[in-house]
């Protein structure tokens, strides 16, 4: 059948129109133009801007692209030439500040460090124990040392005094000493450590187990200001998302409910990746007691809060690293101390089979090279009962690592959480280790040329959580007081760089579908930052925030002035 002229011109013209209309995108909410956006997908392209609907990017490329989205209600924002990054992460974030107690964060001498705490014991009851906040190191007082128990003595004499020093370590005044009955005959725990001297002489310091010799005073239970707080404290540094390792404020638990209650009140302005806490866990049975306790499972969770497995630990901090080698000379050792062992392989390879066999993914804290050994000798068991590959497992820090290490955590397909001690503790790592091996210390380079998944964090409040230290150090190996350390260690490329924060978060955490880059249909978290991150000098990388930040489409933080 023939149909008319007249009919056969319509039917094309009609079928034209509705081919357009279908082809015509849907008006943005916002579309941002005029910028260097660092998109960090597969490419490294970067683009002039990129629009929005709702929380998902919907277009990016030149202003030409992402002008077509603009309709009668859509927000133009005009970013001036401003960079623009994926949302900044923090891979192993604790809290965002040491704690309560007495601060020593601000302490640039031993002097001022004893002065403040004779301070603080002035003015507390007779019967307080002064215990100071966590977020110092030594490293930071100009002496380069800690005190020793007669000198924070001699600050407050007759009341019990507590150093609390990062995560691992106590250092206590003789007072504190006597009142818990430490002496040198007191037994040491199993994976902890009681610091002596040359002369055999208590310091004050204890290391890991051996701190549940003392009893501090319980801290207030978490609540929903803490986690409001530390959204307010992270969002001036572009920061959209937390990964969360075993312990938040004294009590994941409680956070992680927290948290999924803010979240319920519309309170949240950044996404949450937390893990339950395993650290005592050393059986079997214990493990299924504790999966039974947590009331979660693997995977529980949203685009804003989710569960992503358990922490585990086998040894202890930089101070308690267990290494292949002999520390050089602390804790009155004679040269053989060579780390602590907080969970001993067996017990630590049994664990990890039942969580692999219940459904759970694992990350574990492992300082040195012999810890890394016990930690892949237990990845390698777990595998043989169901595959760990695929499952974003990682090695929390990886201080020291040797090189057939590497080619295992490449075979067993084992991420890398990398942070930045080394840039704050350079001089006691070198004190402890020496310096082959503090040079060589996090080498991150080395793990990204073996084809590693390495994401990159500060462990704050071990060390403070500004994102751009982090970057700086691993850009130039520089530390805050001693120099460059590892040069062969630094990594030039740019969007390789930004991504260890960035895409390669999401692919830790098994989520770069869905985030990590500035991509349609990702969720729409970026950064507006003060500089060009990928041609601006290390030291501007230093001292580089945001202007203003997004989660999901929306606007959370806006630096003063910024217009």
């Amino acid at each position: 059948m023939k149909l008319p002229t007249e009919l056969a011109i319509a039917i094309v013209l009609g079928l034209a129109t509705t081919n357009a209309l279908a082809q015509t995108p849907a008006p943005a909410d916002i579309v941002f133009v005029n910028g260097k956006v660092f998109t960090a997908d597969d490419s490294d392209h970067v683009v002039q801007g990129f629009a929005i609907k709702d929380d998902r990017f919907v277009a990016t490329g030149s202003d030409d692209d992402v002008r077509r989205l603009i309709g009668p209600q859509t927000r133009v924002i005009d970013l001036k030439g401003r960079f623009v990054s994926p949302g900044i992460t923090d891979d192993h974030f604790h809290n965002e500040g040491g704690g309560s107690g007495v601060d020593l964060s601000h302490v640039r001498s031993l002097g001022e460090l004893l002065t403040t705490v004779a301070n603080a014991a002035a003015s507390a009851p007779a019967d307080t124990i002064i215990v100071s906040n966590s977020d110092w190191h030594e490293a930071q007082l100009k002496e380069q040392r800690l005190p020793t128990s007669v000198e924070i003595e001699q600050a407050s004499p007759g009341k019990p005094v507590v150093l609390v020093r990062g995560g691992h370590e106590y250092i206590l005044n003789t007072t504190a000493l006597k009142k818990w009955n430490i002496t040198n005959d007191t037994p040491v725990p199993a994976g902890g450590q009681i610091s002596r001297n040359e002369a055999g002489e208590l310091t004050g310091e204890l290391f890991d187990e051996a701190k549940a010799l003392v009893s501090l005073p319980r801290p207030k239970p978490v609540n929903m200001d803490d986690i409001l707080a530390t959204q307010k404290a992270v969002a001036p540094y572009g920061m959209t998302a937390l990964r969360i390792p075993g312990s938040y404020k004294g009590d994941m638990i409680a956070a992680y409910r927290l948290m999924k209650q803010a979240e319920a009140e519309g309170k949240l302005t950044l996404r949450w990746t937390v893990y339950m806490p395993g650290f005592s866990l050393r059986s079997a049975d214990a493990a299924r007691k504790a999966m039974e306790a947590w009331g979660t499972h693997q995977g529980e969770g949203s685009d804003w809060v989710k569960v992503d497995g358990v922490k585990l630990m086998v040894d202890g901090g930089f101070e308690g690293g267990h290494l292949s080698k002999p520390y050089l000379e602390p804790y009155g050792k004679g040269g053989t101390f060579t780390g602590l062992t907080v969970s001993p392989p067996p017990a630590f390879t049994e664990v990890v089979r039942e969580l692999n066999n219940k459904g759970w993914h694992v990350i574990t804290h492992a300082v040195g090279d012999a810890a890394l050994d016990e930690v892949l000798d237990g990845y390698a068991a777990a595998d043989k009962d169901a595959s760990i590959k695929g499952k974003r497992w990682s090695v929390e820090h990886a201080f020291v690592s040797r090189p057939e290490q590497v080619a295992r955590l490449k075979e067993l397909d084992v991420a890398v959480s990398a942070q930045d001690h080394l840039y704050l503790a350079a001089p006691v790592l070198k004190k402890y280790w020496g310096w082959e091996t503090a040079s060589e210390v996090t080498p991150v380079k080395t793990y990204l040329d073996a084809g590693l998944l390495v994401a990159g964090g500060t462990d704050s409040p071990v060390v403070p959580f500004n994102p751009f230290w982090n970057l700086y150090h691993m850009a130039s190996r520089d530390t805050i007081s001693d120099g460059v350390y590892g040069a062969d260690q630094k990594i030039a490329s740019r969007p390789l760089l930004l991504k260890l924060v960035t895409l390669n978060y999401a692919k830790l955490i098994g989520e770069e579908k869905t985030r990590g880059s500035i991509e349609s249909g990702k969720l729409a978290d970026f950064a507006m930052l003060t500089d060009d991150f990928l041609t601006a000098k290390p030291e501007v990388i230093r001292d580089m925030k945001a202007l203003s930040t997004w989660v999901g489409g929306r606007e959370v933080y806006r630096a003063p002035g910024y217009e």
